[in-house]
C-alpha cells in the first residue's frame, strides 16, 4: 500500500490508496473498516442486499448513537463487532477506547 504524507498549512494529510485523510481518526476508521473480522466491513455492507452503511449514514438514517449500539450489541445477522474492532492493531497502537474506535469508524464511513 502506498502511503504519502503531505503537510499543507500545518495539517498533515495522509493518502492511502488514493484516498486523502486529514487526521489519524479517519485513518484508523479506514483500517477498522478494511480489517474487521479479518475481511472488512465491506465484505457484507458493500453487498446491495445488506444494509448500506455509507448511504445510511450520509442520508441521516443511521446516526452515531444507533451505529454504536449495533456495533456493541449486534442486530439481526450483524454480530457484536466491538471486540473485533478493539483487536485491530491500529486501535491498540493508538490507545483508543471503544467509543473512540467507534467514532473513528463512523467518521471514516461518513467520509467514504
Amino acid at each position: 500500500m502506498k502511503t504519502t504524507i503531505v503537510t499543507l498549512a500545518g495539517a498533515a494529510l495522509i493518502s492511502l490508496s488514493g484516498a486523502v485523510f486529514a487526521d489519524e481518526q479517519t485513518d484508523i476508521g479506514k483500517k477498522i473498516y478494511d480489517r474487521a473480522f479479518g475481511r472488512g466491513c465491506g465484505t457484507c455492507h458493500d453487498i446491495s442486499s445488506n444494509p448500506q452503511l455509507t448511504a445510511n449514514i450520509k442520508a441521516g438514517s443511521l446516526d452515531r448513537a444507533k451505529f454504536g449500539e449495533v456495533i456493541k450489541n449486534g442486530r439481526n445477522a450483524m454480530p457484536k463487532a466491538v471486540d473485533e474492532i478493539m483487536k485491530n492493531a491500529a486501535v491498540t497502537k493508538a490507545g483508543y477506547t471503544e467509543e473512540m474506535a467507534i467514532d473513528a469508524l463512523y467518521k471514516y464511513i461518513e467520509t467514504k
